[in-house]
């Protein structure tokens, strides 16, 4: 298997949108995999944002953002917000996203997600070299309708798969 692919067995969690609003109070959406949690408390995830990306300058600047959760009733929307850029498309229009005001950030929530994640910047230790973006949860919301809704996770190259039943086994986690 080239080393190019490895990506792929090892995805560590769902697709997920990251929103950003510029210092001139424009919105963005995008989409996002590459991410994941580092810590319990407070809740820390680690993401990459590559510095070409158009979300990149906004996240930056005001150090601020919101990851939503999509379920796989949105998953075709999704795809399409990754495949272009918030430079030449307002993403919350084209694709009939509903931005709602945040509590903590400035960012906007995402009304279609089951749930969205207001984060602040943590650590930038690793921008420079990697694009790595640390963010604290500062604010959880979840739509409790779906007590388990289903989520996507990317393959690569196109191919996704979604959550299948659920697993549950004996843990000695508190």
């Amino acid at each position: 298997m080239p080393a190019s692919e490895v990506y792929r067995l090892i995805e560590p969690g769902p697709v997920v949108l990251l929103t950003t609003r510029a210092e001139d109070g424009a919105a963005d959406v995008m989409t996002m995999s590459w991410h994941m949690m580092v810590e319990f408390v407070p809740p820390l995830i680690a993401c990459i944002v590559s510095e070409g990306d158009y979300s990149f300058q906004a996240l930056d600047a005001t150090g601020e953002c919101v990851i939503a959760i999509p379920g796989l009733e949105l998953a075709e929307k999704v795809v399409a917000i990754g495949n272009c850029s918030g430079r030449d498309t307002d993403k919350f229009t084209t694709f009939g996203l509903t931005a709602l005001e945040a509590q903590r950030v400035r960012a906007p929530l995402v009304g279609e997600a089951f749930a969205n994640l207001e984060c602040r910047v943590a650590d930038r230790t690793l921008k420079a070299k990697y694009n790595l973006f640390v963010l604290e949860v500062v604010a959880a919301w979840r739509d409790g309708r779906d007590p388990a809704p289903a989520t996507i996770h990317h393959h690569g190259y196109g191919r996704f798969v979604a959550d299948g039943a659920p697993l549950t086994l004996a843990s000695r986690m508190p």
